[in-house]
């Protein structure tokens, strides 16, 4: 069967990631809510403690799994601020991609590096 187009790969995809596009009213996102900006917030926060503790360690930023791939995606620290302040100014996740062979002993994952916060404050208050 010849096609005069070239074939969506996403036809029928309910993850389709460009879904809305064809309508600029419709919003999948929406705005976020007060507790959703409260939680970006805390977790610029933390991400600045994060990178201070572990920079200085040879860890150049965190890993997250990605529940629509199932994939790691390995995101350096300033990439990693720049998606959650884009999330907190637009209501939109950035479409991402993984790293490019990324050093996975470089990476941990966010309990990890909160874990590790919690201890050298643990040590500090003792």
């Amino acid at each position: 069967m010849q096609h005069d187009e070239p074939i969506d790969p996403f036809h029928g995809d309910p993850t389709d990631p460009t879904a809305g596009l064809d309508d600029p009213e419709g919003d999948a996102y929406g705005e976020l809510s007060t507790s959703e900006r409260a939680d970006l917030l805390a977790d610029l926060a933390e991400l600045e403690v994060y990178q201070v503790l572990l920079s200085p360690k040879g860890i150049r930023g965190l890993v997250v799994d990605c529940e629509d791939c199932r994939e790691p995606h390995y995101f350096d620290w300033d990439l990693l601020r720049g998606n959650l302040r884009h999330l907190l100014d637009s209501g939109r996740p950035r479409v991402h991609e993984p790293a490019y062979d990324p050093d996975p002993d470089h990476y941990v994952t966010w309990e990890y590096a909160r874990g590790y916060a919690d201890a050298v404050d643990d040590m500090v208050e003792e």
